[in-house]
């Protein structure tokens, strides 16, 4: 509710997702919108006619009465605003407050400023910035923590080739070196990791397109996990017959499907299927590409978390943003991805692309 102002739009300042408080010459307020009765907990007819700073006791974080820091009627005469900073209420509440001057003009001294006219504070919870506050400190603990392992262990293997190179033969010294390989590409992986994000997170993702045979590409990373040892019995894929072409990112697509299949062998079971068929996508052609395997699926209450950074069901590694990275280069090659379950209750990954030939202008 606002009242009291001449010329305020009652319904657009009620409507603002931010909240509006305005005090005139005198410090007494006049404007008191809905969202700042969300969020400093009075109702406007408990503040509009009364004094800015009764009703709104702003202190800083050491407690000090933030009013009578800035005098803001009798302060600094060329002051304009305050740009936002976290203040308290009487209750301890965090607001994001910023403030703004409207001084009355001086025809005959134009540079200078005239006494202050009203005052508009704007409000916002400062509950979206501790979220992301959280995130960045997950952020630096999950870096701290995944680069901890793999760094201890090369540190651990060079300083022993170093100091006792003649104690070892060669076939532990190839040993002690592929372990060090193994962890670097571990490092370089989750460096390659976090720019994705970041490149996401910018909408910086550049997809390059070509002629893409996604059921080939397929077959070729599990060629290549079946070279590499694992089972060929583990891995089925079912192509439809007469799939139409598609122009995409020949790398991104390979990220994707080795990222999925990747996660359906490391957290479930039995034999991973991957099903390329047709589909409809955004009411035109296009192609739908399902991975699943035979484990005990995901649970309905995580299914919408899955995509989320640093996501990871319990007791598994990795750094949790494989699946977050998919999601941006489907989503960057104007496709769409979900997660449900299958038949079974087993888990069932499925992305859709458009086909056809890129829009070239």
């Amino acid at each position: 509710m606002v009242t009291g102002f001449p010329g305020a739009d009652l319904l657009s300042a009620d409507e603002l997702p931010d909240g509006l408080i305005v005090a005139d010459d005198n410090g007494v307020i006049v404007i008191f919108n809905r969202a700042a009765e969300r969020l400093t907990g009075l109702e406007a007819s408990q503040a509009v006619g009364k004094t800015l700073f009764d009703v709104l006791p702003l202190a800083d974080s050491e407690g000090r009465c933030w009013w009578r820091a800035s005098r803001p009627y009798d302060g600094l005469s060329i002051r304009t605003r305050h740009p936002e900073r976290s203040l308290f209420l009487a209750d301890g509440t965090e607001l994001l407050v910023t403030i703004g001057y409207v001084r009355k003009s001086r025809k005959a001294e134009p540079r200078q400023r005239g006494a202050v006219q009203r005052l508009t504070i704007t409000l916002r919870s400062a509950v979206a910035r501790a979220r992301l506050e959280r995130t960045r400190a997950d952020l630096v603990s999950t870096v701290a923590h995944e680069l901890r392992s793999p760094l201890t262990s090369v540190k651990g293997f060079t300083a022993t080739l170093l100091d006792k190179w003649p104690r070892f033969t060669d076939d532990q010294k190839r040993v002690m070196l592929e372990t060090v390989n193994a962890d670097a590409d571990r490092v370089t992986r989750l460096i390659t990791e976090l720019l994705d994000v970041s490149r996401i997170e910018a909408g910086r993702i550049i997809v390059s397109r070509e002629l893409v045979d996604v059921a080939g590409r397929a077959a070729k990373l599990i060629a290549g996990r079946v070279a590499a040892g694992e089972a060929a019995a583990k891995f089925r894929v079912h192509v439809e017959q007469g799939l139409p072409e598609t122009w995409l990112d020949a790398d991104k697509i390979d990220q994707i499907l080795a990222n999925l299949i990747e996660n359906a062998v490391r957290h479930g079971a039995g034999t991973v299927t991957t099903v390329i068929e047709s589909a409809l996508v955004c009411g035109g052609p296009g192609i739908a590409v399902l991975v699943r395997d035979e484990g005990p699926g995901i649970a309905p209450e995580f299914a919408p978390r899955v995509f989320r950074q640093f996501w990871r069901a319990k007791r598994r590694g990795g750094a949790g943003l494989g699946l977050f990275i998919v999601k941006g280069l489907v989503e960057a090659h104007g496709g769409s991805i979900s997660v449900s379950q299958a038949p079974g209750g087993v888990a069932e990954f499925r992305f859709t692309m458009p086909a056809g030939a890129p829009d070239h202008g």
